[in-house]
């Protein structure tokens, strides 16, 4: 089984940055897709960003217009969403998500199996 456990969430002023990390446990695929995921109250969850554990290939939801990077440290066995220019509409519960598969396999936010609890932010 795999765990993963985000960190790094918290209160800003808009405008500002956070970090976000996702720190992977157990057993993983050598090839899979590792995404970050939001859910504000009330709205659907959506798609932030993904990337493959070769770091070929990333893809963004089109609301983040460049403000965000994904990007993994393999030895450390952890995922980040570097976030800037935060704005209000991006307070939500952001999740880190896991699943197999190939490069392709990142283009589609469907089918990730393995979430974690999430880290709340907060943006004012």
């Amino acid at each position: 089984d795999v765990q993963l456990v985000e960190s790094g969430g918290g209160s800003v002023q808009a405008g500002g940055s956070l970090r976000l990390s996702c720190s992977v446990h157990g057993y993983t695929h050598s090839s899979a897709c590792m995404a970050w995921f939001r859910q504000a109250p009330g709205k659907e969850r959506e798609g932030v960003a993904s990337i493959h554990t070769s770091a070929s290939r990333t893809r963004y939801g089109d609301f983040v217009k460049g403000r965000f990077t994904i990007s993994e440290d393999t030895s450390n066995r952890t995922l980040y969403l570097q976030m800037d220019n935060l704005i209000p509409e991006d307070t939500a519960m952001y999740y880190c998500a896991t699943k197999s598969g190939r490069p392709g396999a990142c283009d589609s936010w469907n089918e990730y199996a393995d979430w974690g609890q999430g880290t709340q932010v907060t943006v004012s």
